[in-house]
């Protein structure tokens, strides 16, 4: 086939993706001009074949097809797809700072395999797609949940993982801190920089796990020092255990639209043939930030998936849905956020549940900022355990650059999709600040069940002063300034060295039992009956109150209705019932939401009679008409109410 018909082709299978994927003409050059200009089209056979080899991906449904395949739940359909780990590509991203690494990571990032649920501020009108899904977020800048995106240089720090997707193919993806020389120094003991040695060894684990690393680069800057040494540094670094094929492939980032390449001799191609000679191939250009090029991206992405999943024995058959078909569905995790005060120890203390350098930990304020969400299991029980950025008040944030205020908002949204919040308080504060304080509220708010983790004990504990006396400080402290908060779990430990940390994950496990819990309508009536019995209703209105039924609506909080002859009952009284419910069931550390729903009407009740006769309106009109002109022949004559004066 000649190179033009190779390229049409090519073409052709980038515009089926496109449509397919966000059911309109997405923008696409009509070939990539670095091949052009290489005079080479292997690689854009390549990217052909890819398309062309599993036609579930190309194929466009009927719309009738559409719209009863987008009833489905996208969750459920997503949770679906993954049956087997060790059959998804593994890809990293990397490359020097700002070259627009977390922007692609936003951009790929799979909403529906990644939440916990769909907040109800999230909410959007979507547009009518196919079965297969889409390429990215619209602004993956300002997208939620996904990482911070910032123009100020080194904003990622830690490894952040997540499951991707592109197309119909779910694969892990991770995003890095931005690789230069200075960093690559401290894997030798060049640096001193106890931070930047952190961040170069999360990135390096992130290398070495990787099936595919996707090399980033400015392509309007072009091949940089820090591009160059990082190239060299991939290629000493070998494969980890986990990966033992490992490939990387070049991404020109930034190239909007196609005019860059209507000058052969512009600055853009002078660029990308500089980066042909870096050694890993021709540069793929991309727009991360508009999900132009993507399909490139696709196809070899697709390509290495299959060449994995036949490497270690696994189907590679697609269902209806264009993903990977599955033979279970997995135990649904455990969704814990780790909250609190800058410098209190949470990066410190997820370390130390996992019992690994996970994340990024020392000795300066803010030093997180993703919220990184790690899987992690407990005796055989799966939990999704994420990491938080430290919560300040808004008066003492940084207000050089809005990097504070995203890092709050994504902690802040960690906190919402979380079934049960850790809050871990600073022992060296001695008594319980008012901003833990404004944390918990707004956990308890949010109907989150709260778990107190009192840590650096070892700083408070002696001989004459015991964990179980810190424990207890600590909840007469909460109970005084938070009575709703009444024994709320505390578990004091220390993260850094290690001790009581056991203690804290059983008593998160019984915390997330007690809030999705359903209690028997029998037995709720029971404990009513007892509770009107100790201390009735008072008077409403002179009116004796009547609370007749209760039951249970729903779980995850729990949330109760009582029936009654009144729409009100004073707040006194129904914080009296909230109490005595939460000493009876052991619902401590959560909100009770009691609503009060007026019973039906006694319809023995004489009803009041209304003084007004015959109906109004034009009804009325058209009535008194058509009497008058049958009685007279003529309309009525209106009457005019004469006011005294």
């Amino acid at each position: 086939m000649p190179p033009a018909a190779l390229r049409s082709l090519a073409s052709w299978a980038r515009t089926c993706y496109s449509s397919q994927c966000s059911n309109s003409l997405t923008h696409l050059p009509p070939t990539n001009s670095i091949f052009r200009r290489a005079g080479s089209p292997s690689c854009v056979a390549a990217a052909a074949n890819g398309y062309l080899g599993t036609t579930s991906h190309c194929r466009i449904l009927p719309a009738q097809q559409r719209k009863q395949r987008s009833t489905i739940s996208s969750s459920n359909k997503t949770t679906s797809q993954i049956d087997d780990e060790r059959g998804m590509l593994v890809v990293s991203i990397m490359g020097p700072s700002n070259a627009g690494k977390s922007t692609l990571f936003n951009r790929l990032m799979c909403k529906d395999a990644n939440r916990a649920y769909r907040l109800a501020s999230e909410k959007r009108s979507r547009r009518r797609r196919g079965a297969q899904g889409r390429v990215g977020h619209n602004n993956p800048s300002k997208r939620p949940g996904g990482a911070i995106v910032s123009s100020t240089p080194g904003t990622t720090r830690d490894r952040r993982e997540c499951i991707g997707r592109i197309g119909g193919t779910l694969f892990r993806l991770l995003d890095t801190a931005g690789v230069d020389g200075e960093k690559i120094g401290h894997l030798v003991g060049k640096g001193k920089d106890p931070m930047e040695r952190a961040m170069i060894q999360q990135t390096l684990k992130a290398a070495k796990s990787a099936d595919l690393v996707l090399l980033m680069f400015d392509a309007r800057v072009g091949v940089t020092t820090d591009l160059a040494e990082t190239s060299r540094w991939l290629r000493k670094v070998g494969p980890g255990d986990d990966s033992s094929h490992r490939e990387v492939r070049l991404l020109a980032n930034k190239l909007e639209g196609d005019a860059w390449s209507a000058n052969y001799d512009s600055a853009v191609m002078s660029h990308l043939e500089e980066a042909s000679r870096v050694g890993f191939g021709e540069a793929l250009p991309i727009s991360a930030e508009h999900g132009e090029g993507l399909a490139d991206v696709a196809a070899v992405i697709e390509e290495l998936t299959e060449a994995k999943r036949k490497r270690l024995g696994i189907s590679t058959e697609y269902d209806d849905e264009g993903g990977i078909t599955s033979g279970h569905s997995a135990e649904k995790p455990l969704q814990l956020a780790i909250l609190g005060r800058q410098n209190v120890g949470k990066s410190t203390l997820v370390n130390a549940l996992l019992k690994q350098e996970r994340v990024i930990t020392g000795p300066t304020p803010g030093l997180t900022r993703d919220s990184i969400a790690v899987k992690w299991s407990w005796r055989g029980r799966p939990v999704q355990l994420t990491d938080t950025a430290g919560i300040r008040k808004g008066a003492q944030r940084d207000r050089s650059d809005d990097i504070e205020d995203l890092a709050v908002q994504d902690a802040m949204r960690a906190m919402k999709t979380a079934d049960v919040a850790v809050l871990v308080l600073d022992a060296e504060a001695r008594v319980l600040q008012r901003q833990e304080l404004a944390i918990a509220d707004a956990v308890v708010k949010e109907g989150r069940s709260l778990v107190v983790a009192a840590n650096k004990m070892d700083l408070l504990i002696d001989e004459e002063y015991s964990k179980e006396d810190y424990a207890d400080a600590v909840q007469e402290q909460i109970e005084i300034r938070f009575p709703m908060l009444r024994k709320t779990p505390v578990v004091p430990m220390s993260s850094l060295t290690g001790e009581n940390v056991d203690r804290l994950t059983p008593v998160v496990f019984n915390a997330r039992d007690r809030w999705a819990q359903m209690v028997n309508t029998g037995l709720l009536n029971r404990w009513l009956k007892e509770v009107l019995d100790t201390q009735a209703p008072p008077l409403h209105n002179g009116r004796p109150i009547k609370i007749k039924y209760i039951m249970q609506t729903k779980g995850r909080p729990p949330s109760f209705l009582l029936f009654s002859n009144v729409e009100e009952i004073p707040t006194s009284y129904l914080r009296y019932v909230t109490r005595n419910f939460q000493e009876a069931f052991q619902m401590y550390g959560m909100e009770v939401r009691m609503s009060i729903k007026k019973s039906a009407e006694n319809p023995y009740q004489e009803k009041k009679t209304s003084n007004s006769v015959g109906i109004g309106g034009w009804q009325g009109r058209t009535k008194r008409l058509v009497k008058s002109l049958k009685q007279t022949g003529a309309p009525p004559k209106r009457k005019r109410k004469r006011y005294k004066r």
